[in-house]
């Protein structure tokens, strides 16, 4: 297994569909998942850290967990087939439940645990984009994404700009 992190959700044009970008957190490949559009909200605001003032379903779930006395204690991406990303959510005690990818993720955002991604999963769907150029700041700006992450993005978006979901069939 290898650990990723979540990059952000982005909007694939022209088809207007959701996806979120996972990277690898000690290489340079990424891997594309399209989700729907309530999944993308979920990981969305998440991210941006933003609490309803109501738990939504990924909010509900982690807390009827922790309430039980346990905690999710990764995510896991299993497979990939037919550009269908399986998920699996994993527990303190061991106990594993299968789970949607996009669901799997907004669970692991707001459990605040560690996403795997399984080697076969990286080889067949993992998108290699290189992020270093010679000389180039990479320190964080005070209120954005590094030189590297601006970059990456950039490199992502004009990717995106010509690939369909069958390019990732194996």
């Amino acid at each position: 297994m290898i650990e990723v992190e979540i990059v952000g959700v982005r909007i694939e044009l022209p088809s207007n569909q959701p996806l979120v970008l996972l990277r690898e957190i000690h290489g340079e490949r990424h891997v594309p998942i399209w989700i729907g559009t309530p999944e993308a909200s979920a990981i969305a605001l998440a991210q941006q850290g933003v609490v309803p003032p109501r738990p939504m379903t990924h909010d509900l779930l982690v807390d009827v967990v922790e309430t039980l006395g346990h905690a999710v204690v990764s995510v896991n991406i299993v497979a990939v087939e037919d550009n269908i990303f399986y998920g699996q959510l994993q527990f303190d005690n061991g106990a594993t439940v299968s789970s949607r990818a996009s669901d799997a993720l907004a669970i692991a955002l707001r459990a605040k645990c560690r996403i795997w991604c399984a080697d076969s999963v990286m080889d067949e769907a993992g998108v290699r984009i290189t992020e270093h150029d010679d000389g180039e700041d990479t320190e964080p700006g005070p209120t954005g994404p590094t030189v590297d992450e601006e970059r990456e993005l950039r490199r992502f978006r004009e990717f995106l700009d010509d690939v369909e979901p069958e390019d990732f069939d194996g």
